[in-house]
């Protein structure tokens, strides 16, 4: 299938992208050039609800402000480069930046729900042990037109293909942690609840967080979304080997932290993500641990088996052990679901996710001389 081509080429930098405007945002540049700021309202319904860039089809615009906006401005998406579905029609594109860079979107289809995985930078600065995308080390933070572009191109081509299978929940679970692009990720998010654009509400956005204090904080009282919260262990000492951001804001701070967002949000539960490894965090006694520690928070616990990839040095748990675990949580009054992994054979299952990119961390490097020599740089 063939998107609308925009106004301007991708390739021309100096051209404006407005994609990641918010309302706001595209009211404020139009009073910049002179012209009503209800102009925001319309454009942003022919871009995003209608899949309309070039200004030349916005029939409701004048004429003369449609010769102005063409060749300053331009609403663009990043390109698809693959396109991979995989047995059980998971969909995994790979996209291409301005940049040459590239990061990766997963479409999770569902009975009546319609699931996108948006990655918010390019690589992730943080660097948990058992996550792919963490071994390719970071590039830089995604702009909010890059972010939210993931979502216009999955609403083109999904409603286009098949009108039976819409993006009808977001999860920023993606390549990198959005907390810490904490100002395009919002600015995305918000347009994303915005009428005129996607109308998805805060409880069909979820936001997955290694655990970032302050911008917790923040997020609670500029745009309280759902949120996950990557645990994956029960105490400092094996928390700190998994997710090394906890070293910085430990688990019982953590916890304080997920109670204080909660408050003042009706029903608002945290969800807890805890990636089962074998013979790692996985025991009896690892769960009833857990089950004290998440005892006062309002919370749900999401058992994620793990999703092997080259080199990774850990194994899923079985499928009986993960049952145990969850029986032992439930017992506790703990509610506990097991991810059902989706889409592993193209690597597109939780922690799989892998663009192209130049690391600027030198991670990958030292990783390979650890591996080929046993030392560490």
């Amino acid at each position: 299938m063939k998107l609308p081509v925009t106004d301007i080429a991708a390739n021309e930098a100096s051209i404006e992208n407005l994609m990641g405007h918010d309302r706001q945002a595209l009211e404020q540049y139009f009073i910049s050039i002179g012209e009503k700021p209800f102009r925001a309202a319309q454009v942003l319904k022919w871009v995003h609800q209608q899949g309309v860039y070039n200004f030349s089809d916005m029939t409701n615009l004048s004429k003369s402000l449609r010769t102005n906006l063409a060749g300053k401005v331009s609403f663009r998406t990043p390109e698809i480069i693959k396109d991979q579905v995989s047995e059980d029609g998971t969909r995994k594109w790979l996209l291409r930046l301005q940049d040459g860079n590239s990061i990766e979107t997963v479409f999770i289809p569902e009975s009546g729900r319609g699931t996108l995985c948006i990655s918010s930078q390019v690589g992730c600065t943080l660097n948990c042990s058992f996550c792919a995308t963490a071994r390719q080390g970071f590039n830089r933070n995604l702009t909010s037109a890059e972010i939210i572009g993931q979502l216009r191109l999955a609403n083109q081509l999904l409603v286009n293909e098949d009108s039976q299978r819409p993006v009808t929940n977001v999860v920023m679970m993606g390549m990198g942690e959005p907390l810490l692009n904490y100002d395009n990720v919002v600015q995305a998010m918000q347009l994303m609840q915005e009428d005129f654009a996607y109308g998805l509400s805060k409880r069909r956005i979820t936001l997955s967080t290694s655990g970032l204090l302050p911008e917790m904080s923040r997020l609670s009282r500029d745009c309280a979304v759902s949120l996950a919260v990557s645990l994956h262990a029960p105490d400092d000492e094996l928390r700190n080997e998994l997710v090394p951001i906890n070293r910085k804001y430990p688990i019982k701070e953590l916890m304080q932290a997920c109670r204080e967002y909660t408050k003042g949000l009706p029903h608002q539960k945290i969800t807890f993500e805890y990636v089962m490894l074998e013979g790692v965090n996985d025991t009896d006694a690892h769960a009833r641990k857990l089950a004290k520690v998440v005892a006062n928070v309002p919370c749900k616990i999401n058992l994620i088996p793990f999703n092997p990839f080259t080199d990774s040095g850990y194994r899923s748990s079985s499928m009986s052990r993960i049952n145990r675990f969850r029986d032992i949580l439930m017992q506790k009054g703990i509610i506990t679901v097991t991810r059902k992994t989706r889409g592993d054979e193209i690597d597109a299952a939780c922690g799989q996710l892998a663009g192209k990119f130049t690391d600027r961390t030198q991670r990958t490097l030292r990783l390979q001389h650890q591996q080929s020599t046993g030392d560490i740089l």
